[in-house]
This record gives C-alpha cells, sequence and structure tokens, in this order.
C-alpha cells in the first residue's frame, strides 16, 4: 500500500483535526511460505496479559529485504511475571502467531476472495485499514475496505491530496469525507489496486491496530515557538512510536525499504533500554510481538488550545514556555478515553487527569515510559477493559505515576499551572506570523463534493497551497482565493459583519454576490459526527447522515423558545456507544443505542464514569471548552420527541442563565434533580416576540443586499428612520415599504 510521504512533495496541506477519505484497492503482494520460529517473550503481567508458548511456528513473510532471518526473538529486560497466567483474548492469539504483522494477511491478499478473513481482519487495522460492508444492501454482503493514512499534525502534502482527490474519483464516491483524526481516511471496492497508488499515498502503517495512531497537535500554521514546537514534537513522537519490525514494506511495497532519516534524538530515546522498557534482539524493541493491549491516543498542544479535545487522549502533552514564550517543558495528562458499552457500567468515557511536569529534553522518554507501563500491565483478557483508562482507574493517579517513574528513571516535577483552555476552530482568514496568511474551511459533515471540491483542487493547483486549512498565501492572492472559496461554498461566515467584510471590494453582480460567502449557522460551526451507518460494523443508528436534520430542528427549538441566531451549543453525534466523535465531551451529545432511539445526556456533574445507558442514543451536556464530563440525563428518547426533551431546557437556559453562560455550564449549575423536574412540569414555552436579530446598516447599496438575501429566506430588510434593519416578520414593514411609509437610505 502507501509509500511513506518522505516520497512525496513535504510542503504540507494542514488539516483541522479531521480527516479525508477516498475511494481505492488494494494491490496483491506475492508474500513466501517460509516459517519463522517465535520464541516466547517476557514483560507482559500474567495478571492481564496472554501468555505465550515457548515457541510457535507460523508461515512468514518471504525473505525479502526487511527480513533477514526466520528466527525472531522478543526478551523485555522489566517485566515481572505472576505466577498465574490468565486467559487472552482471540485478537491478542492472532497478534501473538502472526509473525509481527504478516500471517495470514499475506496469504489473504492472494486470494481471488472479495473479503479476508477474521484474523487478517484484525491484523490489517495495524496497516491502516479496516474491512467493511455496506449494511443498506440487503442479501449478499458487500465488501468494501477503509483505508487511512497517517498524518501527524494534521500536515498533509499537497501532493498527496491531489492523490486522494483522483483516487475517490477512480474507485469510490467521488467524495472525500472528513474526520476527527487528522488523517486521510478512505474507502475501496476490492483487494486490487496498482502499486502507484500505493506509492502516491503517504504512510498508512499505524494508522489503526493496538498500537500509537496518529498524533494531534493544534492544525494553525502560526509561526510562534509554542506552536512550533508542539507540531515538532508530536511529529517525533509519531516516529518514536511508528512499528518497526518491516511487515509493512514486505505486504505493500514489496520489501522495500523507504529509508528516511530519524531526527537524533528519536534514535536515542528508542534505543534507550537504561530502565528495562525495550525488547533485546526483536524486530518491534517497544512493542514486541503482542504490541499494546488496545489503540492508544495522544496529542500534544499549547495552553488554552483545546481544538485538540486535550483531555480525551491516553496521553495529552501540553507546551510550558517561560514569560519570552520559550518553551521549557511539558504537563502531561493521562488517562482520557471516550469508549463505553450500553448496559455495562464497569465501562465509561473518562477524563484525562494530571501526570506531572518534565523539561523539554525528556518528553520522548516519558512518553515512551507510559506507553511500556500500558504495554506490560493493560488488561488482554477482555478488550473492553483494555484501554490505559481502565489501568489508571484501577490503580489510581500515584500508583501508575510511580510504575511510569520506574521506566523513566525519574521523579516527575508538579504539574505547572495552566490557563483556562478554549475551543477554537481557526474558520476563516488569519495571518500565520511570517507574512503569510491561512484560511479554515467548514465542510459539513466532512464532505467534499460538486463544485466544492473541484474549487479546492482548482486552488490547491494554482497557487501551490496548503489545505483545509489552507497555509503559507501570499496577502496578494487572499481577494482571488476568497472570490474562488466563496463561490463554491467552502468559505463561510459566521456574522453579517465578516460578510461585509469578505464581500468588500469583489466587484460581482448583486446575483453572485448573494451566494457568497456562505452565512453557515453556528450551530454548525462545531458539531461533530462518526460515519456511523451504513459502512461502521459497530453503528447502531445513524450519526453522519443524522446530524443534519438534528441541527436544524435545534435551531427550530432555539427559535421557539426566543433564542438569538447568534447563539449555539455544541453537538455531537455518534452512531453506538464508542463515542468516536467525542459526544460526552458535548453539551448536546446524541450515542446510538436503537433505531431512532435516543439516551439523553447533560452536564450535570464533573464525573470519571458513566452510569449504565438504557435507551438507544445519547445526549451528552459538556462545556463549549471541552474540559467536562456528561452524565445520562434521560433514557429512551425517541429521535420523534426530541424538541419534547429540548424545548423546556433551552427555554429555562435563556430565562435563567447568569451572564455569557452556556448550555453546558448553565445545566451543571442547575443539577440534575432540577433538570429533571423542570422536563416533567413543562407545559410549552412563552410565545417569542415577533422581532428579533434586528441589525443596523449604513449605505443603501447593504440595504439591498441584505434584502435580497432576506427574501430568499421569506424575510426582508427594511429601513427604520435612516438605519435599514433586517426583521424576521416581513408583512407589516413589506407594506411599508410598497406604500412608501417605510423610510430608507
Amino acid at each position: 500500500m502507501p509509500a511513506p510521504p518522505s516520497l512525496l512533495d513535504r510542503r504540507p496541506v494542514v488539516l483541522l483535526p479531521l480527516a479525508m477519505a477516498a475511494i481505492v484497492t488494494l494491490g496483491p503482494h506475492a508474500l513466501g511460505d517460509a516459517e519463522a520460529c517465535m520464541q516466547r517473550y517476557q514483560g507482559l503481567r500474567a495478571s492481564g496479559f496472554a501468555a505465550l508458548p515457548r515457541s510457535v511456528r507460523v508461515p512468514s513473510a518471504s525473505s525479502g529485504s526487511s527480513s533477514s532471518s526466520s528466527v525472531v526473538t522478543a526478551v523485555s529486560t522489566p517485566a515481572k511475571q505472576d505466577s498465574v497466567e490468565a486467559k487472552h483474548s482471540k485478537v491478542e492469539i492472532f497478534k501473538e502467531q502472526s509473525n509481527f504483522l504478516r500471517y495470514p494477511l499475506n496469504e489473504e491478499l492472494e486470494s481471488e476472495a472479495a473479503n479476508i478473513n477474521e484474523a487478517a481482519t484484525q491484523l490489517i487495522k495495524f496497516h491502516g485499514s479496516y474491512q467493511q460492508t455496506n449494511r443498506d444492501e440487503r442479501g449478499v454482503k458487500s465488501y468494501q475496505f477503509m483505508l487511512r493514512t497517517k498524518n501527524p499534525c494534521g500536515k498533509i502534502p499537497n501532493k498527496l491530496y491531489l492523490v486522494m482527490d483522483n483516487l475517490a474519483d477512480a474507485f469510490g464516491t467521488g467524495t472525500p469525507p472528513l474526520n476527527h483524526q487528522a488523517n486521510i481516511s478512505a474507502t475501496w471496492y476490492s483487494q486490487e489496486e496498482p502499486k502507484d497508488s500505493d506509492r502516491s499515498m503517504g504512510s498508512t502503517l499505524g494508522a489503526c491496530g493496538d498500537l500509537n495512531r496518529n498524533v494531534l497537535a493544534p492544525a494553525a500554521p502560526f509561526t510562534s515557538k509554542g506552536y512550533l514546537f508542539a507540531q515538532v514534537t508530536a511529529e517525533n513522537i509519531a516516529m518514536l512510536l511508528t512499528p518497526q519490525s518491516g511487515a509493512y514494506d514486505d505486504l505493500w511495497v514489496d520489501g522495500e525499504k523507504i529509508m528516511s532519516a530519524l531526527p537524533p534524538e528519536v534514535v536515542e530515546a528508542h534505543n534507550d533500554n537504561a530502565h528495562g522498557t525495550n525488547f533485546l534482539d526483536s524486530p518491534e524493541p517497544i512493542y514486541g510481538t503482542q504490541f499494546l493491549p488496545r489503540k492508544f491516543k495522544i496529542a500534544v498542544t499549547v495552553p488554552t488550545d483545546n481544538s485538540v479535545d486535550i483531555l480525551t487522549n491516553d496521553i495529552g502533552v501540553v507546551v510550558v514556555s517561560d514569560a519570552d514564550g520559550e518553551p521549557q517543558g511539558f504537563n502531561i495528562y493521562v488517562g482520557g478515553g471516550m469508549g463505553r458499552t450500553h448496559r455495562v457500567e464497569a465501562t465509561f468515557p473518562r477524563l484525562a487527569e494530571p501526570l506531572g511536569y518534565v523539561p523539554k529534553q525528556d518528553i520522548l522518554y516519558v512518553v515512551k515510559a507510559i506507553v511500556v507501563t500500558q504495554r506490560d500491565h493493560g488488561r488482554r483478557d477482555d478488550r473492553r477493559y483494555s484501554r490505559m483508562k481502565y489501568l489508571i482507574n484501577e490503580w489510581g493517579i500515584d500508583k501508575f505515576r510511580s510504575i511510569v517513574e520506574e521506566y523513566y528513571g525519574k521523579k516527575f516535577e508538579p504539574f505547572k499551572e495552566l490557563p483556562e483552555w478554549e475551543f477554537k476552530s481557526y474558520l476563516g482568514w488569519h495571518e500565520q506570523g511570517d507574512g503569510g496568511m491561512f484560511c479554515g474551511l467548514h465542510v459539513d459533515s466532512g464532505r467534499i463534493g460538486g463544485k466544492m471540491k473541484t474549487t479546492l483542487r482548482e486552488i490547491i493547483e494554482k497557487y501551490n497551497l496548503n489545505n483545509l486549512i489552507l497555509c503559507d498565501i501570499h496577502q496578494t492572492s487572499r481577494r482571488p482565493v476568497t472570490t474562488a472559496l466563496a463561490q463554491a461554498g467552502l468559505l463561510v461566515i459566521i456574522s453579517m459583519h465578516m460578510w461585509l467584510i469578505e464581500c468588500e471590494g469583489l466587484h460581482l453582480p448583486l446575483s453572485q454576490l448573494m451566494e457568497l460567502p456562505r452565512y453557515v449557522d453556528p450551530l454548525n460551526i462545531t458539531a461533530m459526527a462518526c460515519p456511523a451507518l451504513p459502512l461502521c460494523p459497530l453503528a447502531i443508528t445513524e450519526a453522519e447522515r443524522g446530524i443534519p436534520d438534528i441541527l436544524k430542528r435545534v435551531r427550530a427549538v432555539f427559535e421557539k423558545v426566543g433564542l438569538k441566531y447568534k447563539e449555539s451549543v455544541v453537538i455531537r453525534v455518534t452512531g453506538c456507544p464508542n463515542g468516536c466523535a467525542r459526544p460526552y465531551m458535548a453539551e448536546l451529545g446524541f450515542v446510538g443505542d436503537g433505531p431512532n432511539s435516543y439516551q439523553s445526556y447533560y452536564q450535570v456533574s464533573e464525573l470519571l464514569s458513566l452510569p449504565c445507558c438504557r435507551c438507544s442514543t445519547d445526549l451528552a451536556g459538556g462545556t463549549s471548552n471541552q474540559t467536562r464530563l456528561a452524565k445520562s440525563f434521560m433514557n429512551k428518547v425517541k429521535i420523534h420527541d426530541l424538541e419534547k426533551v429540548l424545548e423546556p431546557l433551552f427555554f429555562n437556559w435563556k430565562r435563567k442563565r447568569l451572564q455569557g453562560e452556556s448550555f453546558g455550564d448553565f445545566t451543571n449549575r442547575i443539577g440534575f434533580e432540577k433538570l429533571q423536574e423542570i422536563a416533567d412540569k413543562w407545559e410549552g414555552p412563552v410565545e417569542s416576540p415577533s422581532r428579533v436579530n434586528l441589525k443596523a446598516f449604513a449605505d443603501r447599496r447593504t440595504f439591498e443586499a441584505m434584502n435580497e438575501l432576506a427574501q430568499m429566506q421569506n424575510k426582508t430588510a427594511v429601513g427604520i428612520g435612516s438605519h435599514p434593519q433586517f426583521c424576521c416578520h416581513p408583512s407589516k414593514w413589506q407594506r411599508r415599504v410598497n406604500d412608501g411609509t417605510a423610510p430608507c437610505c
């Protein structure tokens, strides 16, 4: 499959914490039938890990350039084995017998079948792919594969973006979808794919599977020392924790090693075994044959910037700088994770908590020590409890810290004080700090298609730009780029003032001027949904396909209770309780548990776990800056009853909130019992005022433009005194305009 991005133009196309998808195919790569003998390794505690037999004979890859011996040994220094050996899950057996992720995937890829077997399905995840079926189609299963590239910091070379755009047309639906993991995801229909496509797509190694996945960092290309240091750190962590065995090269590029120079600090940290972190004489010194118990996520950011949802990760790394802005070290959070299982109270979402502070030169050693702690002590018998959050929840943070310090070889310093977190979307135009500009684009549900897709490609090609945050734009290119983006519906505004600024000086006919930029509902700006149906095998109900209607209905409730158009809440939707769109951090979230039925959550307390959920979808209420976890509010909320649940809460939020109080903060202050009482006694809202959202404008051209825009929405812009205003109920004022009694500029 894809060659590492070293083959591509390194000039980045920066994505928001999202990811794009196209549709491609696997390519057949012959692998031999040689056998290898894998010796048992030490280092996994027996109470929660698979006990491997002394010698296991498994088919291996052919003796390509990545394998010099058929005998692989992996022995770890630090581990202390318990006397009792516990059972291990089926996936652990697949990994144990795979010869470092090769077998039986190598044989399955040679098969002419439309699908691969269960073991290969698990192993191909480590190579960056998921086998899926289209659940909308009945009868014979229609198999597809989702591919995900791994792009630390969300940086995507513009050549890679264009290749994915081509592949979306050639092999898929033609609409590359974006998601929140800063990767490029893709779906394709068969196991056949040209190697040229593999080489063009960047690396998919480690984008999925039981290892460290993509490493997030703020996508904004600011040139301040803190942001630059965060991005470099994220890239170094990604290189440190990339698999080393060569299976990826054997299966996808015929064993050809793609060499890229690693920074010396990464090489030194990877090879260091002073405190027994590495498996000796193993192709995978950090991971061993078993890799990690489950997926592992890391994010790096700077103080205040929570665009990466820092508290939802296994490890959260925050740059700490001195008064001059020079990075000095890092605050470390550990133990975040969103997944849970309906009706299993022992599973829960969890916020990461402070572990300590480390100087900047130690960050790779600390990250490695934390990963090794999870490797050696995380549960491997039941995958529902295998994330690191359960280990920390069982041990407590003090014990966890002490074990990490054994692998680290030092004590953590006290956690440094941080300012309050903020959610930053980076939409619109911004100065980078080096004379260049970047422009953040909004894409509803992450689907780029039609004129939007064509225009984005043309801009990237013409201006040699970098992506969905389009980076390094010269000042002189701002106006033509703005015009092209706006006409394609890619450039959005969140206030009428911004609309006037972006349209000024474009010199377009009024009919075209009214089409750009898009005035996007503020609810859409922060909304997020996972793909869910029809391709995700875990989805119980709709998410991506359902969120547009949910947002419209929430906006209708806002209007009914008299909330202003500029007001918003953070809404997230997932099709199952695994929480890929991180709904438990939202102010209003939906988590699928059955067809057309939802469970209700609001931010009524600060929790580290979530109670049993007995309905079909969840509404979660966190904070607008994603720093507090939600609690279950109401069970078995049917989708058609959504308004009955939301009306009393939004009405009381409008009437009883403190100044500047967000919906999440309001529900947290009011509390669970009071919210239930409000909902139970609800008899409907008082009629809202007939005129809302009045906006004054100063000139006739603006008034005429606003009037045409208003008419598209069955409204009108009317003149009152010397200032035209935008009113929601036009009939009375339209008569005054027609008979000349409503004065205009």
